[in-house]
């Protein structure tokens, strides 16, 4: 029986080097590691993100990919890459989906999982 199945990890990091915070400017660079759980080989096609601010502002993304790159995952192959993103407040979250292709042609959806954004000196 064919399984449909991705497991998603995050990784966010603080760029301080390129974070203006007396300008209201917060930079992350977030990794993400997609590995395919399931039995079918299966393409990533696009992504679908939704980032909140600390205030409660939502911006939404969707495009086709992650990083110029349409990734085809074998069973049990796994693809990194790193982005990044910006706020204008110290603390915020991502969440959003992948929209997937397998090579039987059956779509399906990915969830990524809610992480955190926090730049070092929102923790204090």
């Amino acid at each position: 029986m064919a399984k449909y199945e991705f497991t998603v990890r995050a990784l966010p990091r603080y760029l301080a080097e390129q974070s203006a915070p007396e300008s209201q400017q917060h930079t992350w660079s977030y990794t993400i590691r997609l590995t395919n759980t399931g039995n079918v080989g299966s393409q990533l096609i696009s992504r679908h993100w939704i980032i909140t601010d600390a205030n409660g502002r939502v911006q939404e993304v969707r495009g086709l990919g992650v990083v110029g790159q349409q990734p085809l995952l074998k069973p049990g192959e796994t693809y990194e890459y790193t982005s990044g993103v910006t706020l204008t407040t110290p603390t915020g979250s991502m969440h959003g989906l992948y929209f997937c292709t397998a090579e039987d042609g059956t779509q399906f959806e990915v969830p990524i999982p809610e992480f955190n954004l926090a730049a070092p000196s929102a923790l204090h």
